[in-house]
């Protein structure tokens, strides 16, 4: 028997619904993702609307000299014969101390050949040294190598969506952004509320919410953010709801109404403005002809 998905939290839609709030229902985050150097895109793993996680790999760039830089760094940092080769000249140089040094106690060799052994094996110490320092170097360099052969791939900032999608495979990319991740679970619920109610809302305080969708059912969300500065421009304060989006049934951008307690005793008036969307970035004109 297959499971019917549990339905959003709703709240039943109250006669007040008739004088509640305008509001826009946004994504909780938005990123213009794009690369810190300039490459050529090799290959697009994502589509618009796919749903990302964080750290995914999104786009690559061409690396062909950046993998191969990795490599010789890795051959490089694995080999350790010169450390084997430099190890087996200390233990030979400490042998010939301690051969030395048995010799002169029965007085065949003089102290001098004692002195010569003991700077030898103090020579073959600092080499050992010198090689395994050398090896360490190689390691870090591994490390460059790879960090800069990971910064051709570009990945999701944080768990959401594809919005938007701006190169295809093949395209140079500088500074523009390659695609546009929103976080849709939880939605960012925006209103504009009436200065009359001021005081009303608290942090916390839950909200009934009614999307703009045909057959969309009146929801919960709960007040993050009401502003402390009032616009007497427009005689209205700002309030941020987090709408909980489980599966990420509802899309983003919907106009909606919110429930405020006590709007319905406002008089009767213009209806209550809509925040405004977010702001599209415009595409760059094209240069006239010569």
């Amino acid at each position: 028997m297959v499971l019917a998905p549990a339905p959003l939290l709703a709240a039943p839609a109250t006669p007040s619904m008739a004088r509640a709030v305008g509001c826009l229902i946004e994504p909780e985050r938005v990123a213009d993702v794009g690369s810190q150097v300039v490459g050529l895109v090799e290959r697009l793993h994502v589509e618009r609307g796919d749903t990302v996680k964080a750290g995914q790999t999104l786009v690559t760039l061409r690396n062909d000299i950046e993998r191969a830089n990795v490599s010789v760094a890795d051959t490089r940092a694995r080999v350790d014969a010169e450390i084997l080769a430099a190890k087996a000249s200390l233990d030979l140089a400490l042998q010939k101390v301690r051969r030395a040094e048995s010799l002169v106690a029965q007085n065949f060799v003089s102290a001098q050949a004692v002195e010569q052994a003991r700077g030898e094996a103090e020579v073959a110490r600092q080499k050992l040294h010198q090689v395994d320092s050398q090896q360490k170097i190689w390691v870090q360099e591994r490390r460059v190598a790879q960090a800069q052969l990971a910064i051709r791939s570009v990945r999701s900032p944080f768990a959401g969506v594809v919005a938007e999608r701006y190169v295809n495979v093949g395209e140079r990319v500088e500074e523009r952004p390659m695609l546009r991740i929103a976080v849709i679970n939880p939605l960012r619920v925006e209103l504009l509320v009436p200065t009359a109610l001021y005081g009303r809302l608290a942090k916390g305080d839950q909200i009934t919410v009614l999307p703009e969708l045909p057959g969309a059912e009146a929801v919960q969300a709960r007040v993050q953010h009401v502003d402390k500065v009032l616009d007497a421009a427009s005689n209205s304060f700002r309030v941020r709801l987090s709408l909980p989006n489980p599966d990420n049934r509802l899309p983003a951008g919907l106009r909606c109404k919110a429930e405020v307690p006590g709007a319905d005793t406002l008089p009767a008036g213009p209806a209550p403005a809509t925040p405004a969307g977010p702001v599209t970035r415009p595409k760059a004109a094209a240069a006239p002809a010569a």
